[in-house]
């Protein structure tokens, strides 16, 4: 028997949202700059940019 955990299931299908969205930045996409602080880099910025977002809309 397959044991599920609600819980773990609506993070896990959080992570891949949030991974989405990071697909969504071209940068990232494509990986135009192989150094890997650069790329660290924009991951950075695109995490900040869709947090604040997410969060702008709240009241």
């Amino acid at each position: 028997m397959i044991c599920f955990s609600p819980y773990l299931y609506g993070v896990r299908k959080l992570v891949g949202r949030f991974f989405d969205k990071l697909k969504q930045c071209r940068h990232i996409a494509t990986r135009y700059n192989r150094l890997a602080a650069n790329y660290l880099a924009f991951i950075k910025l695109a995490s900040i940019r869709i947090w604040l977002r997410a969060n702008e809309s709240a009241p």
